[in-house]
């Protein structure tokens, strides 16, 4: 049973765990809104700077709720990374994780 409360999403249990499937579908929701309506016409730096400012928070908010290195899993850690790798694979049409990473470096 999940619960929520100020906004993160505890799940019911023996040990304080927090779900993170409803920042990462709201995550999704928000980039796919504004690649439908920017499109992948404008440059990337106008772009990503849309996904830094408007949906990144979105995903991250209530994070602080929870330390991640304790109470959040290596799973939930990397799921997490996922969407963000998710995100700047469909923005340089690329496949190779090393263009990706090297791209979130620079950028």
């Amino acid at each position: 049973m999940v619960r929520r409360y100020l906004g993160v999403f505890i799940v019911r249990g023996c040990i304080f765990k927090c779900s993170l499937d409803h920042a990462k579908k709201a995550f999704y929701r928000c980039a796919n809104s504004i690649s439908g309506k920017v499109g992948f016409l404008a440059s990337e730096e106008v772009v990503l700077q849309l996904i830094l400012s408007k949906c990144v928070p979105i995903l991250l908010y209530g994070l602080e709720a929870c330390v991640l290195t304790i109470l959040l899993s290596k799973h939930q850690i990397a799921s997490l990374d996922f969407v963000v790798n998710r995100f700047f694979v469909k923005l340089f049409k690329t496949n190779n994780i090393e263009t990706v990473k090297a791209c979130q470096e620079f950028f």
